[in-house]
């Protein structure tokens, strides 16, 4: 077996193996989406890594990663994935060993197994991979951080789905308008986003515009921006991110635009969003009735100047 870098030509062999790899169905299912944003949205704006392991030409494994967009002393592993039937050989430790060399020698001083905003498939390790858990503590990873993401319902009846029309009417008598972003609006939603909230949002926005499997709402007043909220930018089931500006907190926007997201991924066939790196989860209960569901833990490692 040896671990090589994989050109584009092998990304479909990558999906193909992560359709069979990832357990959870959720994950085996957009399979596609998770390895494309990982490789081809995420080499927009940072060096991407792409490791296989292969015996006789056959793909056994592989390994995304990716140095921090913002950060380029800081190295992530966004997936690692074996085939079902060549596990507890040693290969994932072999990937993660092998990106470790790389990106080191790209100039990263720690690596983290967490995702790498704004193109990322999870925040970290669902607690559900354990064996991917105990390959990390092995390799002298240590644990940091824990986050989560939230379930809504897309069903009928679910409180995800309420109308929005009455609150629409509401906030439209104070003057604001609720709308569909258009393409257009990306350069004010950046903006807005970047001053407002900071981190890399504007990225996850512009992954969420002009993409039939994605779309983004917002809330604005003579001009002016008081919130937005996206949708499919990392995969078609996510939901996220949001925002609303302080001044505009309590108004009743930020769950008129989570809902009106919520029904655009009903109606392409969606059952069940995904809210994604979740902070307020008191909010998402109420407006939509989510419930806390997939549990990440982040992990760590100073990989040179040890």
């Amino acid at each position: 077996m040896e671990i090589i870098e994989l050109g584009p030509d092998r990304l479909p062999e990558v999906v193909d193996l992560c359709r069979r790899a990832l357990d959870l169905p959720e994950d085996a299912t957009e399979a596609p989406a998770v390895v494309a944003t990982l490789t081809e949205r995420a080499a927009t704006d940072r060096t991407v890594l792409r490791l296989g392991a292969i015996r006789d030409g056959v793909l056994l494994g592989v390994l995304l990663g990716s140095l921090s967009a913002t950060d380029p002393r800081r190295g992530h592993v966004d997936l690692v994935a074996v085939a079902p039937a060549e596990r507890r050989q040693g290969i994932g430790a072999a990937l993660l060993t092998g990106a470790e060399a790389r990106l080191a020698a790209l100039g990263a001083a720690e690596l983290l197994l967490a995702g790498n905003p704004p193109h990322y498939a999870w925040p970290g390790i669902d607690v559900r991979y354990t064996p991917a858990i105990c390959a990390a503590l092995r390799l002298g990873y240590r644990q940091d951080r824990t986050a989560w993401n939230m379930t809504a319902a897309l069903t009928e009846g679910s409180p995800a789905l309420r109308p929005t029309g009455p609150a629409e009417q509401r906030l439209a008598a104070r003057g604001v308008t609720v709308r569909r972003a258009e393409p257009a609006d990306l350069p004010a939603l950046a903006a807005f986003a970047r001053s407002v909230f900071g981190g890399t949002w504007d990225g996850e926005l512009a992954g969420s515009l002009g993409r039939p499997d994605a779309g983004t709402h917002l809330a604005e007043r003579a001009g002016e921006i008081l919130g937005f909220a996206a949708y499919g930018s990392a995969r078609p089931s996510w939901f996220g991110p949001m925002g609303t500006a302080p001044a505009a907190e309590g108004s009743g926007i930020g769950g008129v635009l989570l809902r009106r997201c919520l029904q655009d991924q009903a109606a392409a066939g969606i059952s069940a969003a995904q809210i994604g790196w979740v902070g307020p989860v008191p909010f998402y209960s109420g407006a939509a009735g989510a419930r806390i569901e997939r549990v990440f833990f982040l992990y760590r490692k100073a990989i040179k100047g040890a």
